[in-house]
């Protein structure tokens, strides 16, 4: 009976080595089924956020006869981007190269089996999480050239625009760039997702100009139904986007989407109590929209500050992202349909800069909960911040026109005709219609 007992315990004691040992191993950063697993949800909720969640968001903000065209874009966007992140932009972005831009080491994959790793996931997996970043990315921009350019050059302006601007910045950030060699705070893609965006969309609605009427009245959305179920696809989504960019199940993750639902929540409350003040009734349209404000404005600082700094993040990106609607539409009389730009681009340069301040320690009850701070004192990251909004800005404006010039020339135009744009893109570039009578 006592050997029995011994031969137990001794089988108990083997087992509990066996689970420490394995646990040590996976501390030194081979596989983890468990960050494995996270990460193949997040992906799945990244993608969700373009395909139906982005598609129908805008979808709905459209007017009936441009509904197709706007989820005819999304769909093919999310196709076209997918293959050449396979082909060519995850090595542009993710491979060791230099300072500015990746290598071609891991074009199509290559060397990259099912058993190989990034930190402690597959890298397949890694490469296709991030191309679900790749496809929301671009798919932003729509809606600054929303019902007035030709699907042609949606495609060529997508596909190149993604090698040129977002593979580099993407590697200037997270690639090990020089961004990232300066320490520069992005979590989940203040500056490679939503500055790039929104800085394109506004370029874009500048080239392109307004859409016949925006000058002499409002424009208004045919199915906020639809727009609303998209806002609550984007904010389940955004779960995955800045939770999984701590890339394991652990206490990162759990704090970044914390962070990420109070933020939302604190933005959308923000608008709607703007819109009550200054218009007497609170809007649909304008809760969704502030909840997006909010999520963008904490993307960046997600991994990085508390709920505490989540809640003032989420109120500023609120009023901040308000006030820069109103005035690039009413003042600048600038044709951003979807509002990208003050909202994403608007919202990324504030989350960006506060990422700097909200991670401080300094600030106590309001502090950093993520990665230690790469420099001493908040001014020094500061410094940082700034530095990225300014060259991500800078390098994605500077980019992004000059591809649509190119385009304009390649085509012999970006806009469909003053008939088509009437008539609509639904019809015009694809022969179909969105409703039946």
């Amino acid at each position: 009976m006592i050997l029995a007992n011994f031969r137990l315990s001794f089988k108990y004691l083997l087992i509990l080595f066996s689970m420490l040992a394995t646990n040590a191993v996976a501390d030194e950063g081979q596989f983890s089924a468990a960050n494995t697993a996270w990460i193949l949800n997040s992906s799945a909720l990244v993608l969700l956020m373009t395909l139906p969640g982005l598609a129908l968001f805008y979808g709905g903000l459209v007017r009936s006869k441009n509904v197709l065209s706007i989820l005819m874009q999304c769909f093919s966007i999310a196709a076209l981007v997918s293959v050449l992140w396979f082909a060519i932009g995850y090595s542009l972005a993710f491979d060791a190269g230099n300072s500015f831009i990746g290598g071609l080491g891991k074009a199509l994959l290559s060397g990259i089996g099912r058993d190989s790793l990034s930190g402690d996931i597959p890298e397949p997996l890694f490469m296709l999480f991030q191309m679900t970043f790749a496809i929301i990315t671009p798919a932003l921009i729509i809606g600054g050239f929303a019902e007035r350019m030709k699907f042609s050059a949606v495609l060529i302006f997508s596909g190149t625009w993604l090698l040129l601007v977002y593979a580099p910045i993407t590697h200037w950030v997270w690639g090990g760039g020089w961004l990232a060699q300066l320490g520069l705070y992005d979590f989940a893609g203040g500056t490679v997702v939503h500055i790039t965006a929104g800085v394109a969309a506004l370029v874009a609605a500048k080239v392109l100009g307004p859409r016949k009427g925006f000058l002499n009245s409002a424009i208004m959305p045919h199915n906020l139904t639809m727009t609303v179920t998209g806002a609550g696809m984007l904010w389940v989504g955004w779960f995955g986007f800045n939770g999984g960019s701590a890339l394991g199940a652990n206490g990162t993750a759990a704090m970044a989407i914390l962070a990420t639902h109070l933020a939302a929540s604190m933005g959308a409350m923000t608008w709607a109590a703007i819109e009550w003040i200054k218009f007497g009734k609170p809007s649909a349209l304008g809760i969704v929209t502030g909840m997006v404000a909010g999520l963008g404005t904490i993307t960046p600082a997600s991994g990085y500050v508390g709920p505490a700094g989540a809640l003032v993040i989420g109120l500023l990106g609120g009023i901040v992202c308000f006030y820069s609607t109103v005035y690039i539409k009413q003042k600048l009389k600038i044709d951003d349909s979807l509002d990208v730009f003050p909202v994403h681009g608007v919202g990324g340069i504030l989350g960006t800069l506060l990422a700097g301040v909200f991670s401080s320690t300094q600030l106590g009850v309001f502090s950093g909960y993520g990665f230690a701070a790469v420099n001493e004192t908040m001014i020094d990251q500061l410094g940082v911040q700034i530095i990225g909004v300014a060259a991500t800005f800078t390098y994605t404006a500077v980019v992004t026109w000059l591809l649509f010039v190119i385009i304009r020339k390649l085509l012999g135009g970006l806009r469909v005709s003053t008939e088509q744009e009437v008539n609509g893109l639904d019809l015009s570039e694809h022969e179909e219609t969105g409703y039946s009578l």
